[in-house]
């Protein structure tokens, strides 16, 4: 076949591969009967064709456009749509493509508020989650390569996954990234100035997002989806105005305003300070979510009451963090217990227990606060408020420079990274190398690989790991079945998470621990049930 021949049979299959992405969209939903000729046509013109394909598509039944996408991206490369073959560029012509297929913003938004009126709220979740999993915004091919598994403890089972569904970029790609001007549009990744953008090689496009809006404290917010879901529903509530993270009254008011709005969900915020909080706190926003962490079924082991607010319960929750679980019929009186024990923490110290609220500047400096708080919010089935208050300190020393209630050097090979509100809750995201990483610690227990000199050398890619593996080929040897060999590597993956949450409570998990914590709710004015 010559280059024009085979030119000319490539282009006759992206003219079906466009009716079958057509037909996958007015199947979903994505498009409404009277909007096919206008998405066939914009397709035409994005792809450089100026009439459709004539024959006869078969009929199919897809779950998910991927298929028909990725012959498309491999034709708009051949064309010169993008400039290299590479994930990057190739997710860009993707939204693209996809955010052709799109309702407006606005229809999006009438369809969620006519459903809603008509079916309640939790449908309405249910169709917008299906538009942004149908429309590729929400890559379900990537995340269910996600490793995930269970580790049980005294505090319940922890969830263990390895994310995957970043696309870890090529060298190739950095360095192209390093070369780029900084850019100014959008701000962050969290505007809303996102929505429809066509994204660049440093910023994803977002021609296929959508949002909704959302009024808390007399404010303007907005509700998305995660791209990435590292649980189920996966959301994102993100301030109207780009303004920086900050744990307030009003914090917590708009979480107990977001439980009324979406009772099905969960919502919860990263603390505010760098170490213990997120990785973006330069745009205000909470995260939330249809899923029962671990830390949510973990019940209370000591019960305080308040004697000005008698409606209110107290409880110290059996979790390796320090948390403060707060719940009552009250609306008010709920956001007033908690805002008193976030006034009270902000400037609480007790040296014996390593907590210092505040570092002392040079002179005429300002203090360098070191408290906050990590809040989750729920509306429990019984109509009670229920607030869960991780206590959070960021302070470092010589001997902890990343952070004296951070996971602690030793750990680091398996998790280095901030805790943030997932973790806090239970459920670990790892790092995507582990998945190779692990197996490769795996063979070590098979025999397949043995403990030799090369391992202490630090150019061995898991010399990271190598005391470790040391660890596990002495206590299980080195005969095991494969699949023995993955659990117990799995097994105590698992507990690492746990030592990395406890690490990171303020309060140990041993008798003067428990006694420090006590003596902190005590301060507040609350007595023992």
């Amino acid at each position: 076949m010559t280059d024009s021949q085979t030119a000319a049979a490539n282009a006759a299959k992206a003219l079906v591969n466009i009716e079958r992405l057509i037909g996958f969209a007015y199947r979903q939903g994505l498009l409404h009967k009277l909007d096919i000729h206008a998405a066939r046509n914009a397709l035409l013109d994005l792809f450089g064709f100026t009439e459709p394909h004539e024959g006869e598509v078969a009929e199919e039944q897809l779950d998910s456009a991927v298929s028909i996408l990725e012959e498309l991206l491999d034709y708009g490369y051949s064309i010169g749509l993008i400039e290299e073959n590479i994930t990057t560029y190739r997710d860009l012509l993707d939204a693209r493509i996809m955010g052709l297929l799109m309702p407006r913003p606005s229809e999006t938004v009438a369809t969620f508020d006519r459903t809603a009126e008509a079916e309640g709220i939790s449908k309405a979740t249910d169709a917008f989650y299906k538009l942004n999993i149908d429309s590729n915004y929400i890559r379900m091919d990537r995340i269910r390569k996600n490793k995930y598994w269970l580790y049980d403890t005294d505090y319940g089972n922890l969830e263990i996954t390895i994310n995957l569904s970043k696309p870890e970029k090529d060298p190739k790609e950095i360095a192209l990234l390093k070369t780029l001007p900084q850019a100014k549009y959008p701000l962050c990744l969290l505007c809303a100035e996102n929505v429809g953008y066509a994204g660049r090689a440093d910023h994803p496009a977002r021609q296929n997002l959508r949002v909704l809006p959302l009024t808390l404290q007399a404010e303007q917010w907005y509700f998305q989806y995660s791209p990435y879901v590292y649980y189920n529903e996966h959301s994102i509530v993100f301030k109207g105005a780009h303004e920086p993270m900050a744990i307030s009254h009003s914090s917590f008011a708009r979480l107990l305003d977001f439980v009324e709005l979406y009772p099905h969900y969960f919502i919860g915020s990263n603390a505010d300070l760098p170490i213990v909080g997120g990785s973006i706190l330069s745009h205000d926003h909470f995260q939330a979510g249809r899923h029962t962490f671990p830390m949510e079924a973990a019940g209370v082991e000591a019960s305080f009451v308040n004697p000005e607010l008698p409606g209110v319960k107290y409880g110290i929750v059996s979790w390796p963090m320090s948390v403060v679980r707060i719940n009552g019929a009250s609306k008010a009186d709920v956001l007033k217990a908690a805002c008193s024990l976030l006034d009270a923490w902000r400037g609480y110290s007790d040296a014996d227990a390593d907590i210092l609220a505040f570092t002392e500047g040079a002179l005429d400096a300002a203090q360098t606060p070191h408290n906050t708080i990590t809040p989750i919010a729920r509306l429990r089935d019984n109509g009670e408020y229920e607030v869960d208050l991780v206590l959070r300190n960021n302070r470092t020393s010589d001997e902890h420079p990343d952070g004296i209630f951070h996971p602690h050097q030793h750990l680091h090979h398996v998790k280095k990274e901030n805790i943030g509100l997932i973790e806090v809750m239970g459920l670990a995201v790892l790092p995507g190398r582990l998945a190779t990483e692990l197996g490769q610690i795996a063979a070590y227990l098979t025999g397949e690989a043995t403990i030799d000199a090369a391992l202490q050398e630090s150019a061995h890619p898991l010399h990271k790991h190598a005391e470790w593996i040391r660890e596990l080929v002495a206590s299980y040897g080195t005969s095991c079945s494969e699949n023995e060999a993955q659990a117990h590597v799995e097994t105590q993956t698992g507990a690492k998470f746990l030592d990395v949450l406890k690490d990171a409570g303020v309060y140990k998990r041993n008798d003067a621990g428990k006694a420090s914590f006590q003596k902190f709710l005590f301060s507040l004015g609350l007595q023992s049930e």
